[in-house]
């Protein structure tokens, strides 16, 4: 039976690939897909992805680590802030720390892909662009700052 199991679940991570013509370059893609269709990237997806791609592992998960929607949010986290240099540059550090007053956990990320709209912020799986404090508690339903 666990034969079966991982023959279905390599057949998910390989059916991604072959979606984006196996192309190494389309790994980000490729990535995205699977945690849409699986909810999360697993061991096993990776080494799929590795030999469908002719990519290391290490390579695999050093796109996945980077990408935190690519990853499980930790338990309790309500919110995503990036704190990489164009969201800093634009006021995320203190939009975290007054999230962080408020009682909202705001889990820092490193780059959310939003940077021309900084600063970003992710609730689930939606980005939002130049948020502000009242924005981001009205989308964890704590009304207006």
């Amino acid at each position: 039976m666990a034969t079966t199991a991982m023959a279905t679940e390599d057949g998910l991570a390989l059916a991604a690939c072959a979606l984006y013509g196996n192309r190494p370059s389309a790994l980000l893609e490729v990535l995205h897909e699977i945690r849409t269709r699986r909810g999360g990237i697993t061991e096993a997806d990776m080494r799929a992805v590795a030999g469908a791609l002719n990519l290391s592992r290490a390579e695999i998960h050093g796109v996945q680590s980077f990408y935190p929607d690519l990853a499980d949010a930790p338990a309790g986290v309500s919110i995503r802030v990036c704190l990489a240099e164009a969201c800093r540059s634009r006021g995320a550090a203190a939009l975290a720390s007054d999230l962080e007053a408020c009682g909202v956990t705001a889990a820092p990320v490193y780059c959310l892909g939003n940077c021309a709209l900084g600063p970003a912020i992710a609730v689930g799986d939606a980005i939002h662009g130049r948020a502000d404090l009242a924005m981001a508690l009205a989308l964890v339903g704590k009304g207006a700052a």
